[in-house]
């Protein structure tokens, strides 16, 4: 049962299936980041996310500031912020720092932590060693040069060692132990698959940035109309992504609906070294793009996406001018089909892996059955689906191509973040070709990864996104993904909440909210 709020309660209905891991590194994707991560924990770099009108960079977490090795520009020097203790007391430090690297990615430490490993490794992939400078300094390097690694250094947030200890030296134990962080929120209560409460820590570390609501009540609600019903009744105050479908008559209820864009792209990763891939022709690859009826997609989201044409957003500077400029054109998708091989007396087939819900992925089931249906109408192909959990997506996303857990399945449909160049090595470049990272596709284009490998040795920001944008061109012309929306990221909510300001990101600040009852 979902607890009654008091009168500064904030009650979230998540997309999740369950409570995220509480041990310091949440699963459920992003969302499970987004709160149950950075509210608690923190990283030696944290997202501003304090506007709604400019993509969302960087500022200083529990590093103060940081720089490339001037002698060698794979290691990373970060000068730790004094006075910050976790909210079991202890001193945050320059050995809280090597302890929790080590927990990541020293498998022979005793506190090493196998789930959170994957996740963080997946994020920040990069790391190769790491070395205690002094009690305020670290240093980390990387396996290769990588102007953006601060990016990475985001995921890699920090728990308390004593944490460990007080979950009898096992994560799963810690989990509900109430493991400590740094972050404005702390653990309150935890209970698997229905709640877990944060509550302002009054000892925060940055004094203006103290949160002045008294809870929030995280509530798993996977299925979005359950969500809505419960938004509607008063069991909650908040919603993450509201049915497209319920958005006008909520509004006409009075509940209020913020969208912004954000650095998400939602679509179908092509399998380029599965066996029996009918993917290797770019022809093919391309005909799927010009077959994808994008603007029906809005509008059976009511508006809460737009039409994605490549990884990133038209309006963005690193789209850049490629060759290929997607649109719905069956009789083109038809023609470069014809060209491939395929037609009315052999028509390309292919199963997609999809999630029944979860971070990021909107409408995963009405969303893929639109497009079932417009990939027929439009060329003729025939698409069928292997239903999981979206954990399962994520563990087979970071697996091989022929991985038995895909069941076959030669496209798989996730939602890739777009927020910064990390990201978008983690999962397109070659070194990054899973299961060493998320490159699900396998794409190993040469030209690509010259640029990739440009924008990872530039010093000068310029150049970095002169070299970004070309890659991106030749991305989006070589087409290893099926691109078909941006996110706009809807919530609902209650006109009771108030100071939210919805960043242009995958995460959000809950520090400024307050409720009225």
């Amino acid at each position: 049962m979902v607890q009654a709020a008091a009168a500064q309660t904030l009650r979230i209905g998540m997309t999740a299936t369950d409570v995220p891991t509480t041990s310091g590194m949440p699963d459920n994707g992003f969302e499970g980041t987004r709160v149950l991560g950075y509210p608690v924990f923190e990283a030696l770099t944290l997202w501003d996310l304090s506007r709604s009108d400019v993509r969302a960079g960087l500022r200083p977490g529990l590093a103060e500031r940081w720089e490339q090795d001037a002698a060698d520009p794979k290691t990373w020097i970060f000068h730790l912020r004094q006075g910050v203790k976790f909210h079991d007391g202890t001193p945050f430090n320059a050995n809280a720092v090597i302890w929790n690297l080590a927990r990541f990615w020293k498998q022979d430490s005793p506190q090493f932590d196998a789930a959170g490993s994957g996740v963080v490794r997946s994020r920040a992939t990069l790391v190769a060693s790491y070395r205690k400078i002094d009690d305020r300094t670290v240093a980390i390097t990387t396996t290769r040069p990588a102007s953006y690694f601060p990016y990475m250094a985001v995921y890699i947030l920090i728990t308390s060692p004593a944490s460990f200890d007080k979950g009898g030296r096992d994560w799963a134990k810690a989990a509900l132990a109430m493991p400590a962080g740094t972050g404005p929120f702390r653990l309150a209560r935890v209970t698997p698959r229905v709640q877990a409460d944060i509550v302002p820590n009054q000892d925060y570390w940055d004094e203006g940035r103290r949160p002045k609501i008294e809870r929030i009540s995280l509530i798993p609600i996977p299925e979005p109309m359950t969500r809505v019903n419960a938004l509607r009744s008063g069991q909650v105050d908040w919603i993450e992504a509201p049915p497209p479908d319920s958005i006008p008559s909520l509004r006409q209820a009075g509940f209020n609906i913020v969208t912004n864009p954000y650095p998400h792209t939602w679509g179908w990763l092509l399998s380029l070294a599965g066996p029996n891939t009918p993917f290797t022709d770019v022809r093919g690859r391309r005909a799927l793009n010009y077959s994808v009826d994008r603007d029906g997609m809005v509008a059976l989201l009511n508006g809460t996406a737009e039409p994605a044409v490549g990884i990133f957003r038209t309006a963005d500077n690193i789209f850049g001018n490629p060759q290929q400029r997607y649109r719905h054109d069956p009789a083109l998708g038809r023609a470069l089909l014809k060209e491939a091989g395929y037609g009315p007396a052999k028509p390309l087939r292919f199963k997609v892996l999809i999630s029944t819900s979860g971070s990021g992925q909107m409408l995963p089931l009405p969303m893929n059955e639109f497009l079932q249906a417009n990939m027929r109408e439009s060329c003729g192909v025939e698409v069928s689906f292997e239903v999981v959990e979206f954990g399962t997506v994520l563990i087979q996303t970071r697996s091989a191509p022929d991985s038995p857990g895909l069941r076959g399945s030669l496209a798989l449909n996730t939602a890739p973040p777009t927020s910064d160049p990390a990201q978008i090595v983690r999962y397109t470049a070659a070194a990054s070709a899973a299961p060493a990272g998320v490159n699900w596709s396998h794409y190993m284009d040469p030209r690509y990864n010259a640029l990739l490998e440009r924008m990872e040795l530039a010093r000068d920001p310029a150049a970095a996104e002169a070299a970004l944008r070309a890659a991106h061109e030749v991305f989006v012309d070589d087409a290893p993904w099926v691109f078909i929306v941006h996110d706009l990221n809807a919530r609902a909510m209650t006109r009771n909440v108030r100071g939210f300001v919805q960043a242009q990101s995958w995460f959000q600040d809950f520090v400024p909210v307050t409720m009225v009852r």
